[in-house]
């Protein structure tokens, strides 16, 4: 533990260091765009000499077309502006009184070159993963590995995501992820946010947001940060969009099928995105489980296998208005329906010392259930008098409801009996319903040329309704179970407001800083029990961000920032779900929130690597403990307050252009100690580990218009709460080819190619064991067709970014 202290210790010292010693340099700047105002990448900035036309000095902009370029001397000079398809620019001569002077130009936008478009084929890979200084863009638009895929599918396969059997989703180790899409709140966390992204086809998305350090702008959900979920956008005049299916086979066989059209025309902008799927679920799993009973030791094993489809049709409608050219309003509603069928079978062997007591556990589960998740979004933004002066307001309403529906089947027979055998047949009802309704105003004023303010209120108010019903079948009839029927509603309702200030401090230096304030107001009424759990409680949010530029290749940031993550509905409910005879899940109506103080130091060298060092202190930490109950003989896995979660990460993201434009590699380590804390019985369980992971994206453009791309990671060993879990790498390929002027795209993937992503999970609690093994049909082969279709004229869409977070608890 000291180790990494020192470690972390020398880092803080070498970023000071550098930054302290590091020269600073005048600097003339822009971004080189095209008529629509897209940056436009790679392209050649020189300075000339006015009088001569001599060469200067000069740079290649990056792929969102900014440019940086030390001032020359003394002197009168021109910028000459290069890029492949469009036409020479030259700026306006201007003079330079000396080196310390800095230009900005602002936006250089280049004129199409209708005749060298015609003639030349323009082969480039746009990069999968890009860091800016706030977050970490990871493009899906037009990559061979997301076609075909599912959102779900694309978001465990991001830098540092980890997605468990559940649903619940970690970020760089660290749980309480806000998941958003285009700005706004999933509202799902768990199975329901597996649901909502098992449905939603990748076809749809443009890229992910990682952000590991909100401002206090967001909502404070979500200790480990926000993941946000960007869909495309509708960037053309008139009529566009595209259809798709595709097929996939993992040992059983599943298939998608869909479609988007844009419409804008005069003030409307309208588009329609429609899904229909079929996708498969299973799992080869075994289990051992030795615990310490009454009688002496006691050990259970099983393997098993689970088979499932989803049914699941999506729709997506969005439309906005503008007013005039400074205020708009907007509507959209997401839709989404899944029926979903199930079973499980498991075959187990229980063992104690004595053979004569050895007994074979048969089981079947099967569930069936339907999902319907509706969310609707009204919005308004405008700009009001001076430039920068902006306001903009959403509400917002959501009904979630899940309809499942549970039979079970338990055999047992002692092998060494000629007894017959005992048969158990039960069966659950748990209808959920959610009704979330929220408001939000935003709003932001220039302050002169280097400042900022902004300022925002929130309030939302949750309904949690949870019934889960138990049933004992003899001879065809159910009888309800009193003792293991609960019926939960939760309400809950959030009031926040905040402040941000950022500000230029010269040339080297931009700071922001904020403070969001959040009083909640919670009632658990557990009618069953006849039990109310109130709470209220006020807290604080502090973020501060600090940004140096130390010369033109190196800038740093220093982040700060406090947040929370409240308890997720369901994992309040007193529930008791029956999993099988000697395994049940509870609920915790008394979870407190946890509450997580993160650093971070970011590192940005020659615009293209970043090194991110973290540490992070999370109190009141929720997880999974499994214990076991002697006098019941039963191991319960319950929700509980850990004591202390820490975690300290290093991260490398490095890319390498092999080729440039030919065969590019995105490169991601990370080194991440973790520790947890927990006590269990009166007795102190601790979980420590220090974990490598890395991740290497290859995208190679072949003859013939082929490209392919292959990605290979490794996930050393880890710990999460109490388990630990082994190590797992895997390989992913695609191939892609476009016909028809790239109207039509063919993409061929296999996932998984050796089958070695398997989930090894283990946990020694109070001298019991638990180990699971299991394999979730990763491996898969993948065949998607597109075609799209367009008749409109280019231009700049305007890009959303609201937040609510409300829907985001409501997973099981």
């Amino acid at each position: 533990m000291k180790k990494m202290y020192y470690f972390l210790l020398a880092m803080l010292l070498y970023s000071f260091a550098t930054s302290t010693y590091a020269q600073t340099e005048a600097m003339l700047t822009g971004t080189v765009a095209d008529e629509n105002e897209l940056g436009v990448g790679f392209a050649n900035v020189a300075v000339l000499d006015a009088a001569t036309q001599a060469v200067v000095s000069g740079a290649i902009a990056d792929m969102d077309g900014n440019f940086k370029i030390k001032t020359p001397a003394k002197g009168r000079y021109l910028l000459k502006i290069n890029s492949l398809g469009y036409v020479t620019f030259q700026t306006p001569v201007f003079e330079v009184s000396g080196p310390d002077m800095a230009k900005a130009f602002g936006k250089l936008k280049l004129a199409s070159d209708a005749k060298a478009l015609k003639e030349v084929t323009v082969q480039a890979l746009r990069p999968t993963i890009v860091n800016e200084a706030d977050k970490m863009v990871v493009s899906v638009e037009g990559t061979a590995l997301a076609t075909g895929s599912t959102a779900y599918e694309v978001l465990e396969k991001s830098p540092g995501v980890w997605v468990d059997q559940d649903g619940n989703i970690t970020l760089n180790g660290k749980g309480g992820v806000q998941i958003l899409l285009n700005g706004k709140p999933s509202y799902l966390t768990g199975k329901d946010l597996q649901n909502l992204l098992q449905g939603m086809s990748a076809e749809n998305l443009k890229d992910l947001e990682i952000i590991t350090n909100p401002s206090s702008k967001y909502d404070a959900e979500g200790t480990s940060g926000i993941i946000n979920i960007n869909l495309k956008k509708n960037e053309l005049f008139g009529l566009n969009g595209g259809v798709y299916a595709g097929y996939q086979y993992n040992e059983l066989h599943s298939y998608t099928t869909g479609g988007n059209v844009n419409i804008k025309t005069g003030k409307w902008n309208t588009a329609v995105n429609a899904d229909f799927s079929r996708r498969p679920r299973f799992r080869d799993m075994e289990t051992e489980r030795v615990v310490n009973s009454k009688t002496g030791k006691k050990s259970l094993t099983q393997d098993g296998r689970e088979e499932g489809y989803r049914i699941s049709p999506t729709l997506r409608l969005a439309t906005d208005y503008d007013l005039n050219d400074k205020h708009s309003v907007g509507i959209v509603a997401n839709l989404q329906y899944s029926d979903n069928n199930n079973s499980f079978g498991t075959r187990g062997l229980l063992r104690d010392m004595n053979p004569a007591n050895d007994t074979l556990i048969l089981s079947t589960t099967t569930a069936n259930g339907t999902y319907y998740n509706s969310t609707f979004n009204l919005h308004y933004t405008g700009k009001l008098g001076a430039p920068g002066t902006t306001l903009s307001a959403d509400a917002d309403f959501a009904k979630i409801s899940n309809e499942d529906e549970t039979g079970m089947v338990h055999s047992y027979k002692r092998i060494n009996s000629t007894e017959p055998g005992l048969t158990n047949l039960f069966g659950t009802e748990n209808p959920t319903n959610y009704k979330i309704y929220s408001a939000k105003t935003d709003f932001a004023k220039q302050l002169g040329e280097k400042s900022k303010l902004e300022l925002g209120a929130k309030i939302s108010h949750v309904i949690s309704d949870n019934e889960l019903n138990f049933f004992e079948i003899n001879d065809g009839i159910r009888t309800k179970d009193l003792g293991r029927s609960s019926h939960f509603i939760f309400t809950e309702d959030i009031l926040a407001g905040y402040a941000n200030f950022s500000t230029s401090i010269g040339d080297k230096w931009k700071v922001q800083t904020g403070l969001r304030a959040e009083q909640t107001f919670a009632e658990g009424n557990a009618r069953t029990l006849n039990k109310i759990n109130d709470r209220s409680y006020l807290n604080f949010f502090p973020s501060v961000f600090v940004q140096q530029q130390v010369s033109e290749n190196y800038q740093i940031g220093y982040k700060y920032s406090r947040r929370i993550s409240r308890p997720y509905y369901g994992h309040l409910n007193p529930f008791v779900f029956y999993i099988d005879p000697n395994t049940l899940a509870t609920g915790n109506p008394y979870l407190r929130p946890q509450y997580t103080n993160s650093f971070e130091i970011t590192q940005m060298f020659k615009q293209t690597y970043n090194l991110v060092l973290g540490y992070a202190v999370t109190k009141d930490f929720i997880g999974e403990v499994p214990v076991f109950y002697k006098e019941k003989n039963q191991t319960i896995f319950e929700r509980r307050n850990m004591d202390d979660f820490t975690n300290m990460e290093a991260t490398l993201v490095a890319p390498v252009r092999v080729l440039p434009g030919k065969w590019e590699i995105n490169n991601n380590v990370s080194l991440d100690y973790q520790q947890f804390t927990v006590k269990v019985k009166e007795v102190t369980e601790t979980k420590e580990q220090l974990n490598f992971s890395a991740q290497s994206s290859n995208n190679i453009s072949l003859p013939k218009g082929l490209r392919l791309e292959l990605t290979g990671t490794y996930q050393g060993p880890g710990v999460y709460g109490l388990f630990e879990f082994e190590d797992q790498w895997w390989i992913d390929a695609g191939l892609k080819r476009s016909f028809l002027n790239d109207k039509l795209t063919l993409t061929m993937n296999v996932t998984d190619i050796f089958r070695s992503r398997q989930l090894k999970l283990n946990t020694v609690v109070d001298g019991n064991t638990n180990k699971i093994d299991q394999y979730h049909g990763m491996q898969s082969v993948r065949l998607h067709l597109r075609y799209n279709f367009n008749k409109g004229k280019a231009f700049e869409s305007k890009k959303r970014n609201v937040n609510l977070e409300e829907l985001n608890r409501t997973g099981n």
